[in-house]
């Protein structure tokens, strides 16, 4: 579990891509514990804008932030959880599942609010 946070703390950091600036940027803040329980927390700020924290206990759960510029200037900001559901992460530059169509939606609807009108027309059909 530790591994996969920082591996995507790492890939954020990296996608930025270094310029003069980033390449000197340096750690203006570290903070890290590791508790006898097996719960940590860290966070770390740079001076070019990057900023991570987290708060866990190692291997069942794990919560956080990320923050850096973009290329082009944009702060982007990333949160999450990781649990035994997974990894769940938000922030407003993830791509987003397109809308639901309406016909799909009143089709769902029609199925919800006749949930056994298949099963009565094979009963009187004599095919259950």
């Amino acid at each position: 579990m530790k591994f996969i946070i920082l591996t995507v703390a790492l890939l954020a950091v990296a996608q930025a891509r270094p310029d003069a600036f980033d390449a000197q940027a340096e750690t203006r803040e570290f903070k890290s514990n590791v508790n006898e329980d097996g719960s940590y927390n860290y966070q770390y700020q740079t001076s070019n804008g990057i900023a991570q924290q987290e708060q866990g206990v190692g291997g069942q759960y794990a919560s956080g932030s990320s923050a850096y510029y973009s290329p082009d200037g944009e702060l982007v900001q990333l949160t999450y959880t990781a649990d035994e559901n997974g990894f769940h992460p938000q922030g407003a530059h993830l791509p987003t599942p397109p809308p639901i169509p309406a016909a799909i939606l009143r089709g769902l609807e029609y199925i919800r609010t006749h949930p056994h009108q298949e099963e009565r027309q094979e009963r009187r059909h004599g095919r259950f």
